[in-house]
């Protein structure tokens, strides 16, 4: 059908408010952040958690330790969080005495791949350390949070029985500075950084961003499931 070209104009002119409107609502479809909440579990490939990671430059500004109230005993059995991650992270499960002393049992090291007898040589190790938290968004948190993360027995890559050398030579450091010294172990550590970062929210930056997507070129795409904490 052949319109002059006058109604033509008309035509165009009431079909652009609608076509202009059904242009940004799909814009505005594309771009929208998946909204997730606290408690929410979610399971995806660790590259579409890392590409969904906030970049955000680091500030430690402010931090001091004792930001983040640590050993507790959330359940009050006695045991505190550094025995129950001993407990539940042992290879031979040790002796408990009064006041959930540990005695004997065997733990596997994974950061320097090393079996350790007895809980004395161990640390319980921060994945993601709490400085490193406090940069990536942890100072804005409150102090319930803090304690929170600093004592989370609700995912089992949040806290992890390492020998106290290797954890004391990681100490407050992040990927681009600090991997273990057990190769093998890397494609690990990285996936589990990043799950951890994903589950508490936290941000990464632009060095550490780099050293991650270079880590996971050489690693398989795992999905990782987490159960968020914030």
């Amino acid at each position: 059908m052949h319109f002059p070209r006058a109604a033509a104009a008309v035509l165009a002119a009431l079909l652009l408010p609608f076509t202009a409107h059904t242009a940004t609502a799909t814009a505005a479809t594309a771009v929208r952040p998946e909204v997730r909440a606290p408690g929410e579990t979610v399971t995806l490939p660790v590259g579409d958690a890392f590409d969904q990671l906030p970049l955000r430059a680091e500030d430690r500004t402010g931090y001091e330790r004792t930001k983040f109230k640590h050993w507790i005993d959330a359940d009050k059995d006695g045991c505190n969080t550094r025995a129950e991650a001993l407990k539940a992270e042992a290879v031979i499960p040790p002796e408990q005495g009064p006041r959930c002393a540990l005695s004997g049992g065997e733990w596997y090291s994974p950061y320097d791949d090393r079996y350790i007898s007895g809980p004395r040589g161990l640390d319980i190790d921060h994945l993601v350390p709490l400085a490193e938290a406090w940069d990536s968004g942890a100072d804005a948190w409150s102090a319930a949070e803090r304690e929170a993360y600093a004592n989370d027995l609700g995912d089992a890559r949040a806290l992890i029985a390492v020998s106290a050398a290797s954890n004391r030579s990681k100490a407050d450091q992040d990927p681009a500075t600090w991997l273990p010294p057990a190769a093998g172990y890397r494609c690990q550590y990285v996936t589990d950084w990043i799950a951890d970062k994903t589950r508490w929210g936290l941000t990464v930056d632009a060095t550490e961003h780099d050293v991650l997507a270079d880590q996971l070129s050489r690693c398989p795409d795992a999905p990782i499931t987490v159960t968020l904490a914030r």
